[in-house]
């Protein structure tokens, strides 16, 4: 088979064992592996052992185990000998070695008996066990290993002595222990047997120890293939079908090396779309590639994926995978970790998971879990351990599943998968029609479950290289006549549950062809099952994305400069894209095109203008392509109906017809070269195989030999290729691996080389991705923010989505978690982060309770020209925390991290926070290993650098987010006091509105200029009511500016006013509308002079009046031109307001009232040339010329001619003194200024105002009111004036609650 496999064999003469195969691009391998070398120490000569286990057992009683003990195979001293396990190695594997693909022997001993090796005696099972495993380098290409373990027996006198000798110490032991104290600590059965009752204790190591001259001891051997592809079935019919041949009674056909030099060497790779026949020993074993244009190769059962997580389970799990989470898989049996890891990686075409994948982890190597990195890793769970006994060092961003027990644990805030009801219906109808049950199979009820796990795992040897047996028979034969089994059969009838439903028939010989057959089925069936299953998949990728191409940003013109620049290039139009998308679908979307695969997936089609196609991109596209052609009027805009898939039935018929119609066949296998005497059979041990013969393969056949030219050829062509891209080759690789690598930390870790100077490797390149991470995210939310805002600069609302900006958000809050999770000492709660920052609070809070005389922050005060201050607030991280715990809507110490980030992201003070965190260098010690992220000091000040580049924008991150929360708010209101008292005597009161609502009118206390008020989460401030009843000697106030902080994101707003409120002065305003603008503190700007995000619209000041009664009388006022252009400019901010997205979309208020405003315009052009002299020494305003018009309106009957033009304008003036009497009548005291707002925003809003202008530029008290030169009475530019207010007749205007309260229209 076009594979290198590599075949361990273990022997009991040097006990030695672990069986390993090895496996190039172009054959398997074969590996032989058996090893009974003590836990502790390997052992070359097997008369050395019993001393080792002596001293095992000295080293572990004197408390030394961890100096002496060989700590990676987690033995358990407290286990009886034949439950614990041993050191295993490789005997042999073939061939010795290929050059381009050397074998990795640490590695693949490792992942073939990840626990070690184990012992047996003739009462114990000894079934026979399979499971497969994956080893990925570190450029990402895979091999696959396949195991069979099976047991055989101990011939070495020594070793079965030092057993005996282990027992007999091991049982002394418990004696002592069993008397020196109430309970029993043999095994976790003999725990459950009356205190002291030696009987029973007798009893119980009759059935759990080992007795030379009574027992016969079996120790564990595994044969293995490692292929390039995962020909599973295959492999796995072909290793049982070698070891039926050496336990059978009569020898094989031929020789065990021909067999193994037939698939070793002869068999070749199946080409594409056809299925290959070959010979094992006893019969034919076919295997099939899928074509070109299918998906590629799986050949592990979804099927068993589905029964053992349940539809809805494996969808969820499936997408914490695509938004590369950290996936912990989590099961006693080493196959259904990587049937459920390989089954849902399969799933996920056309992307491919990118970072740490190790289905199965070895016991060595559980400091992998440490890895601040998104992984997919398999941990193989001990018996009787539950989850909350396991110590993970993160789970803030962790998804666990316990596959045995049909459960997991999912991150906070996942996305839902798009359609994600439909889709698991169309699951659910494929998986139906196979038989299986959408919720998966739990194979028996609870309490039979909970009964089977107490009997089998506390009385039977369960370690049998960590997998479930298939047939418990062996072990009811053992438990006959057992008394505690006894005593748990009478709980079991108590409770109602019977034993008899755990046993197991054994198979009958006369049924046996009727079970090929049965079985040959099966695995059609669940081949068709597969192939299906992934097209539903696959679908719903190519229908998400069947329009990826167009955003495709293709911005190099050769590889070269690509590959050069590709860090600072942006590949994809992101925007533009979520704009195109439904909106169900966009958080899981915008989190999704963030991940590492989706930019691997987008490199791969950018670098294919140049080098060949991705398999899976070629695939994908082809796809693309056909629905094109089949949906010939494709919508412009994606829809949200769900489309089914509709290549089930090709995909199975074309997968049917390659396994029932073989188009080739192998070489058979036949006798080799050997000398007399090789080969010789020894029933029930696998005999040493002559590594002369499987070596080499044949060097005569001329098929081989092409082949091999061919191979060679393309790998010139290769080459010369690469040598002509014009780019030095070593200078190529380097661009190639970062391109490739872009984002990625660490994409495998090596499992061999266990040295100090490896690991310690390995946690720099932690660290150095950690770091390039932040950077990289960083920048990204920057360009984000100010590349969007600095098109908007008249207006400062910034443009980049409210999603994808929480996107990046999360995702930074999820970088961070993996910093502080990196090299911790203890695990403490479930975010890392949270717990540093509570463990520093204390530590804070016990040094201000020592200090006598705390300094007292915060009575600094904002100065102000006019006196009046407003306190500094605070800066203290701790109490930034105390806000975040009173918070009672979030439960999780994740969440409080994440509002922690979120808030002190919005003040600012991230950066400056954790550097106050990080300096107690105590507690960091205290908490870190020495190799953690945060104990690196330069990449420590890198990072922290980089978060303080975040402080150039502002984010509403917490604001936006906790809208339900409460929170308090501190008002000061400033007057002029040169020209008016500083406090009134009457009645004062405010109201503060915001984008989330508003508080409701507020009285302010008498005499005082500042209050505290909390209310719900106001959002953005927006407006601020402010007025008085008037009663009093001092009535009249004029008041500079109110403003208004929240207490815990420390936001300010100024709303400025510069006019009076009172009867007789000014407008004679009572109350008045103030609209509000962010103001920065003076450390903000200092801080970011030159990359400030553009400042929000400014709301109006004394300038923007030009009411005559300015307090100055110096304004210049402008000239019709720049009139005009100011009404311009006011409706094309509206306009372009409507044209954003709706959650990108500013406060309407700032554009209608605010300083460049519509209202602000349309003043200018109802004060040009206003009569302005004083009749009678009294103010004249708009609103007073209004009513005039109105007095006019209500008693004439004279309008045009036409009667079309009568009926309109009688109409409009009905309208226009409607609105003005209501406004008038309005139980409000607003000025006459107020006034005009008011009808001008309700104008607005009701598209009226090109009607009403008409209306006045015609009525005759425009001539008594309005010089001759005045715009009003110009007939061209009312026109102009009216065309231009005729572009907001489209738009759906809504009105801010406080601007037009209490008016009825």
């Amino acid at each position: 088979m076009d594979k290198v496999i590599n075949l361990p064999i273990f022997q009991n003469q040097t006990l030695q064992a672990a069986p390993i195969a090895h496996v190039p691009h172009s054959h398997p391998k074969l590996l032989t592996s058996y090893s009974a070398a003590a836990c502790r120490a390997g052992l070359s000569r097997a008369d050395t052992e019993p001393a080792f286990l002596y001293q095992w057992l000295e080293a572990d009683r004197h408390g030394k185990s961890s100096d002496t003990a060989n700590k990676t195979s987690g033995e358990n001293f407290d286990q009886s000998p034949l439950r614990r396990t041993f050191k295993s190695k490789v005997l042999a594997h073939y061939p010795q070695n290929i050059e381009w693909n050397p074998f990795d022997q640490d590695a693949v001993n490792m992942l073939c008996m990840p626990k070690g090796l184990s012992f047996r005696t003739q009462i114990d099972n000894r079934d026979l066990q399979f499971h497969s495993f994956i080893i990925t380098r570190e450029d990402g290409s895979r091999t696959y290993g396949f195991v069979l373990t099976f047991y055989e027996e101990v011939t070495s006198k020594q070793i079965c002595t030092a057993m005996q000798t282990l027992y007999q110490m091991h049982n002394a032991e418990q004696y002592s222990s069993v008397y020196a104290s109430s309970s029993c600590s043999m095994d976790s059965l003999a725990s459950s047997i009356d205190e002291g009752d030696a009987t029973s204790l007798a009893k119980i190591q009759q059935y759990n120890s080992y007795d030379i001259s009574r027992d016969t001891l079996y120790v564990s051997k595994c044969i293995c293939l490692i292929t390039p592809l995962p020909f599973m079935q295959a492999c796995k019919k072909f290793l049982i079908q070698l070891y039926k041949a050496v336990t059978s009674q009569q020898p094989p056909p031929l020789p065990l090396e021909s067999y193994i030099h037939n698939i070793l060497y002869e068999v070749p790779l199946p080409p594409l779309g056809r299925s290959l026949k070959f010979y094992g020993v006893y019969e034919p074993i076919v295997c099939q590639r899928p074509g070109p244009s299918e998906l590629p190769l799986s050949d592990y059962p979804l099927r068993e994926a589905f029964e053992l997580l349940g539809l809805e389970n494996l969808v969820q799990v499936f997408t914490c995978v695509l938004l590369e989470m950290q996936i912990l898989l989590y099961s006693q049996d080493y196959q259904r970790l990587m049937t459920v890891a390989e089954g849902i990686t399969t799933l996920l075409f056309p992307f491919q998971w990118q970072h740490v994948y190790v289905p199965i982890l070895p016991a060595s190597l559980l400091h992998f879990l440490d890895a601040p990195v998104p992984y997919l890793m398999g941990l193989q769970s001990k018996e009787g351990t539950d989850r909350s006994k396991l110590e993970l060092p993160q789970e803030a961003n962790l998804c666990f599943v316990d596959i045995d027990n049909h459960f997991i644990e999912l991150p906070e805030e996942l996305p839902q998968f798009p359609n994600k009801l439909e889709f698991i219906q169309e699951i659910s109808e494929v998986l139906l029609r196979f038989g299986i049950p959408p919720e998966g199979n739990l194979h028996c009820s609870e309490s039979a479950t909970k009964l089977k796990n107490l009997v089998l795992n506390d009385l039977v040897n369960d370690k049998k290289n960590g997998n479930i047996p298939s047939n418990t028979i062996n072990m009811y034969e053992l438990l006959k006549g057992n008394e505690t089994i006894a005593r748990l059969q009478a709980l079991a009838k108590r409770t109602g549950v019977t034993v008899e439903k755990m046993t197991i028939t054994a198979p009958v010989a006369e049924k046996e062809r009727d079970v090929k057959l049965q079985c040959e089925e099966e695995e059609l069936r669940d081949y068709k099952l597969n192939v299906q299953l992934r097209e539903v998949f696959a679908n719903r990728f190519t229908q998400m994305f069947a329009d990826y191409e167009s955003f495709v940003i293709q911005a190099a013109q050769d590889m070269e400069s690509w590959l050069t620049n590709r860090e600072q290039m942006q590949n994809f139009d992101k925007a533009s894209f979520l704009s195109d998308q439904p909106e169900p679908y966009l958080p899981f979307l915008s989190h999704f095109i963030e991940t590492q695969m989706f930019a691997t997936f987008i490199d791969n089609k950018i670098m294919s203008q140049w080098e060949e196609k991705d398999a899976f991109l070629r695939v994908f596209d082809s796809r693309i392509e056909k629905i094109r052609l089949y949906n010939v009027r494709a919508p412009a805009l994606r829809t949200s109906i769900y489309q089914k898939c509709s290549t089930l039935k090709e995909a199975a018929q074309s997968i049917e017809q390659r396994l029932m119609k073989i188009d080739h066949t192998a070489i058979h296998p036949h006798l080799l070269d050997m000398k007399i005497g090789q080969g010789k059979y020894e029933q029930g041990f696998f005999p040493k195989l002559q590594s002369d013969v499987l070596a080499t393969g044949p060097t005569n056949n001329n098929r081989w030999a092409s082949r091999s030219a061919t191979t060679q050829r393309r790998k010139d062509r290769l080459r010369q290729h690469s040598e002509h891209i014009g780019l030095d080759n070593d200078l190529r690789e380097k661009y190639m691996q970062e391109a490739r690598s872009l984002g990625k930390n660490l994409r495998q870790p090596k499992l061999s080389d266990l040295s100090p100077a490896v690991i310690a490797q390995t946690n720099w390149k932690f660290v150095e991705g950690l770091l390039k991470e932040c950077r990289m995210k960083t920048k990204r939310m920057l360009v984000e923010k100010m590349g969007h805002e600095a098109v908007e600069l008249g207006h400062g609302e910034a443009n980049i989505t409210g999603l994808e900006e929480n996107t990046l958000i999360a995702s930074l809050c999820d970088l961070l978690e993996r910093i502080w999770s990196h090299g911790l000492q203890v695990k403490q709660g479930k975010s890392a982060l949270w717990s540093h920052l509570l463990q520093y609070q204390e530590r804070e809070e016990k040094q201000e309770h020592m200090a006598e005389s705390p300094v007292a922050l915060g009575l600094e005060r904002r100065k102000s020209d006019t006196g009046i201050t407003l306190p500094t607030l605070r800066v203290s991280l701790t109490h930034d925390m105390r806000h975040i715990q009173n918070m009672s809507e979030i439960k999780t110490d994740v969440g409080r991290a994440r509002a922690w980030i979120r808030l002190s992201l919005e003040k600012k003070l991230l950066s400056q926070h954790l550097k106050q965190l990080l300096s107690n260098q105590a507690l960091a010690k205290k908490l870190y290993k020495r190799y953690a992220f945060l104990r690196c000091e330069e990449e420590r000040e890198q990072f922290l650098y980089h978060l303080l580049s975040l402080n150039a924008v502002d984010y509403f991150c917490f604001t936006s987010v906790f809208t339900t929360i409460m929170i308090p708010y501190r008002t000061v209101i400033i007057p002029i006091k040169k020209l008016s008292n500083a406090i009134t005597t009457s009645n004062p009161w405010i109201c503060v509105s915001g984008e989330l609502g508003d508080t409701g009118v507020m009285q302010i206390p008498k005499n005082l200029l500042e209050m505290t008020f909390e209310c719900q989460n106001l959002g953005k401030l927006t407006t601020v009511q402010i007025g008085h009843d008037n009663s009093g000697l001092l009535a009249k106030w004029l008041v500079d500016c109110v403003m208004v902080r929240s207490e815990i994101t420390g936001h300010t707003y100024k709303f400025p006013c510069g006019r009076w409120l009172g009867k007789g002065v000014d407008d004679g305003s009572l109350e008045r509308i103030l609209i509000g603008e962010l103001i920065t503190s003076v450390s903000d700007e200092d801080l970011g002079k030159q990359c400030r995000t553009p400042p929000q619209q400014k709301s109006p000041t004394t300038a923007r009046r030009l009411s005559i009664t300015s307090l100055t009388g110096k304004n210049t006022k402008p000239n019709a031109g720049q009139i005009q252009e100011g009404i311009g400019e006011a409706v094309n901010n509206i306009v372009k307001h409507f044209h954003k997205p709706e959650k990108e979309r500013g406060s309407l208020t700032i554009l209608l009232c605010g300083e460049n405003g519509l209202v602000a315009a349309l003043e200018q052009v109802f004060h040009h040339g206003f009569k302005s002299a004083r009749i009678f020494h009294k103010n004249v305003f708009i609103w007073d010329f209004i009513e005039k018009a109105v007095a006019y309106f209500e008693t004439t009957d004279q309008f045009g001619d036409n009667e079309e033009d009568v009926l309109l304008q009688r109409s409009s003036c009905k309208t226009f003194c409607r609105y003005v009497n209501a406004i008038s009548t309005a139980p409000r005291n607003i000025g006459k200024d107020g006034k005009f707002q008011i009808l001008v925003c309700l104008g607005t809003r009701d598209h009226f105002l090109p009607q009403w202008i008409p209306l006045l530029a015609e009525c005759p008290a425009i001539t008594r009111m309005y010089e001759e030169n005045a715009l009003l009475r110009d007939r061209m530019t009312v026109n102009s004036l009216l065309r231009v207010l005729q572009t907001l007749q489209d738009f759906n205007i809504i009105l801010e609650g406080s601007l037009i309260k209490g008016v009825d229209v």
